[in-house]
This record gives C-alpha cells, sequence and structure tokens, in this order.
C-alpha cells in the first residue's frame, strides 16, 4: 500500500517490503498490515448502517438535516443549483452553510437514489477513517495497539451520536482530519497540507482549522508550508462568511453569528461570550469525556491543538445544542483526539517520570475498557435489544400515509415523513411554505406540536389560505390531505 511521504512522493509503507519504514527523523514505524484493519472497519460499517437504517426504517429521525440533505444532493445529481425546499421554497443552501463538497456523493445517489444512500455513505466514511486511526497506531506504537485503538475509536460516543444524527456534511471530514493527523504523526508535510485543503469546502468553520494545521507545520519547523496553509485557511474562512455565503442568501448574512450574539430574547455581549464559554455544567461534561475517552494522554499531544477551533465556537454559542454529547457536532473531534492520545502515548514513553512510563504502557487498553462501557450508554446499545428490531403499528400507519402521497407531488409535512419523501417529491417544512399550495399536506399529530391539532383541515387551510383541502388517508396518528382547489398560478413548483 503507498501513502505520501513529506516530499509528496509515494514511499512503500509499513508491513508492505521487506525493510520496515521510518520517518523523517528516523522512527521505526511498526508493520501494519491493512487486512484486519479492513475488516474491523467492514463490521464497523455494517453496525453504523444497521442502526441508522433501523432508526430511518422505523420514523425515528430526529431532525430535517437528512431530508435537507437529500434535497441537496439531489438537485447536484440532475445538475442543478442545491436549492433545498425544506429550508423554504428556492431557497439555496450556499447561503446557509457552505458544503459543496457533499457534491462528491452524487455518483452513489445515482445508484441509489434514496436517503438511505447518504446513511451508508456516512458509515463508509466514518469506517474509514477508523483504518486510518488504527492502522496509524499501530505503526507507532506497535504491539497489539492498533486493532484496539480501532474498537476504541469505532465505538467512541462521538461517532455513535453522529450516526444517531442521521447525515451531516461533517462526515466527509472525518476522514480527511484523520488523514490530516497521521500525515502530521508521520512527519509527512505535504501530505498533511494537502489533506487539510478539501477541509473548507465541507462548512464554513473549518477554514480556521485549517489554518491551525499550517501553525502545526510551522511549529514543526516547515514554515513556509506552514505559513501558507494557515493564510489559506483564514482567507478561505473569510470568503465563505463574509463573501460566499452572504452572496448565496437571500439575507445578505452569515446568519450563524447570531447564535453567538443571541440566546434567543436577548443580545449577549462579546465579554459575556467569553466569560460564559464554561457556564454550563453540560459544556464540562463534554470537555471531560472528550479527553477521558483517550485516558486523558490526549492532553500530551500538539495534535489536541486542532480541536479548538470547532470547541471554541460551540463553545461561545448560546445554543445548548452545541454544547453537549448528543448530535453530531464532536464526530470530527473524534480523529484528532484518538491520534493525539496515539501521540501523547509515544512521547510518555521516554517520560522520565516512571509512573507515567507505566501509565502510557496501559493507555490503550484502557482506553478501549472505557468505550465499550459508555457504550451500554450509547446509541448503538440498542442493536442489543430485540425491540429494536420489530415495526410497531405506528410504522405501519406512516408506511401507509407514504403510500397515499403521489410521486412528484409537492408535499408539506413534518420531520417524521420527511426524509422519506425527498427521493421523488418536492418537499416543504410544515408552515415554512408560505403562498405554495402544496398539493399535499402530511401531517403526524403526535409529532409534539406547540398546541394539539385538534381539526388537520382547518389547520392546512390556515397554513394555506389560498387553497382548500380535504383529508384523503387518516392512519394511526398520520393525516394526508390533498388539495381540492387548482393551484394559484404563481405557487412555487
Amino acid at each position: 500500500m503507498l501513502d505520501l511521504n513529506r516530499s509528496g512522493t509515494d514511499v512503500p509503507e509499513a508491513g508492505d517490503g521487506p525493510e520496515q519504514a521510518s520517518t523523517a527523523t528516523g522512527r521505526v514505524l511498526h508493520p501494519a498490515p491493512p487486512r484486519p484493519y479492513l475488516i474491523t472497519a467492514a463490521v464497523l460499517c455494517a453496525l453504523y448502517f444497521l442502526y441508522a437504517y433501523l432508526r430511518h426504517s422505523h420514523f425515528q429521525s430526529p431532525s430535517w438535516d437528512l431530508g435537507i440533505f437529500e434535497q441537496e444532493v439531489r438537485a447536484y445529481a440532475a445538475f442543478d443549483a442545491p436549492v433545498v425546499d425544506i429550508k423554504g421554497p428556492g431557497y439555496l443552501i450556499l447561503g446557509d452553510h457552505f458544503s459543496p463538497l457533499v457534491a462528491l456523493l452524487v455518483p452513489l445517489y445515482w445508484i441509489w437514489p434514496s436517503a438511505l444512500a447518504l446513511l451508508f455513505a456516512q458509515a463508509a466514511l466514518f469506517a474509514a477513517s477508523a483504518v486510518v486511526v488504527g492502522r496509524t497506531a499501530q505503526q507507532i506504537l506497535g504491539g497489539r495497539s492498533g486493532l484496539a485503538v480501532t474498537v476504541a475509536y469505532g465505538l467512541s460516543w462521538g461517532l455513535q451520536e453522529a450516526v444517531k444524527s442521521e447525515f451531516h456534511e461533517i462526515a466527509l471530514a472525518v476522514p480527511l482530519f484523520a488523514l490530516v493527523c497521521r500525515a502530521l504523526l508521520l512527519e509527512r508535510w505535504r501530505a498533511a497540507a494537502l489533506w487539510a485543503l478539501p477541509l473548507v469546502l465541507v462548512k464554513e468553520d473549518l477554514g480556521v482549522t485549517v489554518a491551525l494545521v499550517g501553525v502545526l507545520l510551522f511549529l514543526y519547523g516547515r514554515r513556509a508550508q506552514g505559513m501558507l496553509l494557515a493564510a489559506f485557511g483564514v482567507f478561505a474562512f473569510a470568503l465563505t462568511v463574509f463573501v460566499l455565503i452572504p452572496a448565496a442568501s437571500s439575507a445578505g448574512t452569515y446568519d450563524y453569528w447570531k447564535k453567538i450574539e443571541t440566546d434567543g430574547r436577548r443580545e449577549v455581549s462579546p465579554l459575556d461570550s467569553v466569560l460564559g464559554v464554561l457556564d454550563s455544567s453540560v459544556k464540562i461534561e463534554m470537555l471531560v469525556f472528550l479527553v477521558g475517552i483517550t485516558a486523558f494522554l490526549a492532553l500530551r499531544s500538539p495534535l489536541i491543538l486542532l480541536v479548538l477551533p470547532t470547541l471554541g465556537w460551540r463553545l461561545l454559542s448560546q445554543d445548548s445544542h452545541h454544547w453537549g454529547m448528543v448530535w453530531h457536532y464532536s464526530a470530527i473531534l473524534m480523529p484528532v483526539v484518538f491520534l493525539a492520545m496515539t501521540d501523547g502515548i509515544r512521547r510518555s514513553r521516554t517520560s522520565r517520570r516512571p509512573w507515567l512510563v507505566a501509565y502510557a504502557n496501559v493507555a490503550v487498553p484502557v482506553a478501549t475498557a472505557i468505550a465499550v462501557a459508555m457504550t451500554q450508554h450509547l446509541p448503538m446499545r440498542d442493536l442489543l435489544r430485540p425491540e429494536t428490531y420489530r415495526a410497531d403499528e405506528r410504522v405501519a400507519a406512516a408506511e401507509r400515509a407514504l403510500e397515499a402521497i403521489p410521486a412528484g407531488a409537492r408535499v408539506e409535512t413534518d420531520i417524521t415523513l420527511m426524509s422519506h419523501l425527498t427521493g421523488d417529491r418536492t418537499v416543504y417544512w410544515i408552515g415554512g411554505a408560505p403562498g405554495t399550495a402544496p398539493d399535499v399536506v402530511a401531517i403526524n399529530l403526535d409529532f409534539g406540536w406547540s398546541r394539539p391539532i385538534d381539526d388537520p383541515v382547518r389547520y392546512a387551510e390556515q397554513l394555506h389560505p389560498e387553497a382548500r383541502y380535504r383529508i384523503t388517508l387518516r392512519s394511526g396518528s398520520f393525516v394526508v390531505m390533498e388539495r381540492t382547489t387548482p393551484a394559484p398560478a404563481d405557487a412555487t413548483r
């Protein structure tokens, strides 16, 4: 197997030839045959996808995001502008987050035009990152470290919570982070810079992380490369946040500044935002578990600095969804902390403190034990429960509702059915498409409305006074209503 060395040329890796490989500074790399890691990754991919598939097939979507990303990929697949009607009729998604690299999923979507294709892609990308993390740990630490780190990483809470949250663009960044950190640890400086560059096309905030990779290169002695990469990262961040996103946004601004500037009720000063970075036990718990899953040895590596940009905006945010261990926000931090742990163990083994050397020698099994133990309280524990695999009457009712909605229809709905409809219908968020008079309004009465919906037809006509609706199906808590009047001439199509 080939990889990039520090000058960017191809050289055999450890375990591929008769001579053992080494880093530029002469550190010997231990053999790490890829087959065991590929097998482990295949198992992880199957587990990730199985869990995601079961939640999707049982209509347990936690948010509208999977539907949003399918609409984006579907648009790219048709060579159209990435319009996401769920965010609003005609909404250009690049005015929300700058994630054009999502277009790489188009070939898979051509083969499998379904939201499930995105869930599978995320499972495969996470599993691929496990190969990178595990083999790197094996090459650096030797012994039986690699597969143990692969398991600990694959079961880490950041990845499990991301799988539970369905697909997000950060799935593309996770293997890139792993490759960047691997290249830094193996002293392949040019490879580190090249793997970092695409991150600016995954999400707009990652330009700051790319700049920090440049800072690390500078600290490691690659001053010209480091300064150029740092400058590129800062420039890319400024360009996307201050120019490209506002240009694509109907509001002409980058809306996510509001997450830091307001708490939903009042404006928050920059000083108060900074002083409040650790004002919640939820934030502190997340930070403790972030480094705790590495037996705290990630703190001994300079690589740990790469978590700071992502943690920075999350801790400054006034949105509590950004603070804790749930959702997908910590997935990109997992390859960083586990490869930082690998580097921390290597550094600790040469320490003059005997207790630290002894601790470093058991850190990998400790981290693996932590990951396995934590899984009992994490999403994928559900795979061990028989009821996870059973489809109840609610599922049957939802499937009947889907069958009642014609292909090609314009549908306004809540998140329960949303990602099941985006493959072949135009889908709007309930209440987010005034004036469109959609062909169908489909709602789950048990969705969790602020006020119960006693009269679904009246509710639909309140949303769209320009149209009239009638119920075509009532199935359990699901109600499907079709428009009985002609669509207005100016309705969005």
